[in-house]
């Protein structure tokens, strides 16, 4: 079985709140399984806003959770450039959090316990929350497609580790045989990057429960552990590779664009009790985070985004550290680099923000293979439950969107090893897998 090796982590996080800044943005072409009551709500429902297509909200207030990586920009850059504020939500406070469990535990407990309402997520974790802690959450909208990376260590640059793990499978079980496993870092059990990372290394015919050991590192840790060798390699979203390469400690084995291209990474989650109690005010946060993915797509934009986001109160870091990536040009840290890259992160380019249910099959289908969810997880039902692509659609027409997807599935999808998911299907694909627990 996986050994997820809990860690302490020394971390300091600066803390600031930002001003709300009321600008025009541009215009675009029940209850809980817990007792912890959301926030807001209370007042009677009102137009704040001079925006004709505004909801009258409920509340002007949410808190809303971020980790400090580049697909969490549209939340940012909604708060920053005053979207949110346009369509009513005046009172939006951005949290910056240290890890995923963090983020999960902050969900659990809501605002009201001095938790969030919703957040910037991994795409699977709220079908985590909502199965086993029992906190029905809902997925509201995707952020982004593309923009991860699996990076290595310095010390293996003569490999020249790309897509292809099977390099790696020799030195693995070197080092299991001497009982020196290489240790592998993803941010979260079962969440994107260790998806992502396993589905690597297991078509190169590595097992990521057995060949390596796997540790959970937050994201923002990614480089030091590197630095100091506690990892050898990592999965994680920028720009922390990009960091990586920049300090020469290590190099980019591939951007998970090429495993699966324009796959779906976080989403943008709401508890469901908030939701419930504030139709109004959620569709007026869908409306400005919609607005704000379409402003962080545009070239021209690119460089204030990654300015604005490498402030100390969200990211702390250069924003060179963050532009090149967010601009498609990649430097992988082995000589190769790649300008105007087709797997770039995007925010809003190929329906990046809506949320496939077929999409999140997936997801749930991957933690049954590696044992993270029973094999008798009803997975339609629970997609049905969490997954609210209903209440995408009634924001997107409220903005005067022109393309909205008519089905909830993208179709069937094709990985970089030339193995298909069909969502139709996906107990087929599970049992087509060689390496896998269930």
């Amino acid at each position: 079985m996986t050994n997820f090796t809990r860690r302490k982590f020394i971390i300091t996080a600066a803390s600031a709140s930002a001003a709300t800044i009321l600008v025009h943005g541009c215009s675009s072409n029940n209850s809980s399984a817990d007792n912890t009551a959301p926030s807001g709500g209370t007042e009677k429902a009102a137009n704040v806003s001079a925006v004709s297509n505004a909801p009258k909200v409920e509340t002007t207030k949410a808190k809303l959770g971020f980790i400090p990586l580049t697909d969490s920009a549209p939340l940012i850059i909604a708060k920053e450039k005053g979207f949110f504020a346009k369509y009513g939500m005046t009172d939006v406070e951005l949290k910056k959090e240290k890890s995923w469990v963090v983020v999960r535990e902050d969900l659990k407990i809501g605002s009201a316990g001095n938790g969030i309402d919703g957040s910037h997520i991994l795409s699977p974790m709220p079908y985590l929350i909502t199965i086993s802690d029992k906190v029905p959450l809902y997925i509201l909208a995707r952020l982004n497609v593309n923009g991860q990376a699996i990076s290595v260590a310095d010390k293996y640059q003569d490999l020249k580790i790309s897509a292809d793990s099977k390099a790696l499978k020799a030195l693995a079980d070197k080092a299991k045989a001497a009982k020196q496993a290489m240790k592998v870092a993803v941010t979260f059990p079962g969440g994107t990057h260790d998806l992502w990372m396993r589905y690597w290394l297991a078509a190169g015919g590595i097992d990521p429960d057995q060949d390596v050991g796997l540790e959970v590192v937050p994201p923002p840790q990614m480089v030091a552990n590197m630095k100091v060798g506690t990892v050898d390699a990592f999965c994680v979203g920028e720009p922390w590779n990009a960091q990586l390469v920049s300090q020469k400690l290590g190099y980019t084995a591939l951007v998970t664009g090429e495993l699966w291209n324009n796959h779906p990474e976080k989403a943008f989650t709401m508890r469901k009790d908030w939701v419930d109690k504030n139709p109004n005010a959620t569709q007026a946060l869908l409306m400005g985070l919609m607005e704000a993915q379409q402003w962080c797509d545009k070239a021209e934009n690119k460089a204030e985004m990654c300015k604005i986001c490498s402030d100390r109160k969200y990211f702390n870091v250069a924003a060179a550290d963050i532009l090149d990536r967010a601009q498609g040009n990649i430097d992988y840290g082995h000589g190769r680099t790649v300008k105007d890259f087709p797997y770039r992160m995007k925010f809003w380019e190929n329906n990046a923000s809506y949320p496939y249910k077929s999409h999140d099959i997936w997801f749930l289908t991957e933690n049954i293979r590696w044992g993270k969810l029973p094999a008798n997880t009803k997975v339609k039902e629970i997609v049905d439950q969490v997954n609210k692509e209903d209440l995408w659609k009634q924001a997107a027409k409220s903005l005067g969107v022109a393309e909205i997807p008519a089905s909830s599935s993208r179709g069937i999808e094709t990985f970089f090893d030339g193995v298909k998911f069909d969502p139709d299907k996906p107990e087929e694909y599970l049992k087509n897998l060689k390496i896998k627990k269930a």
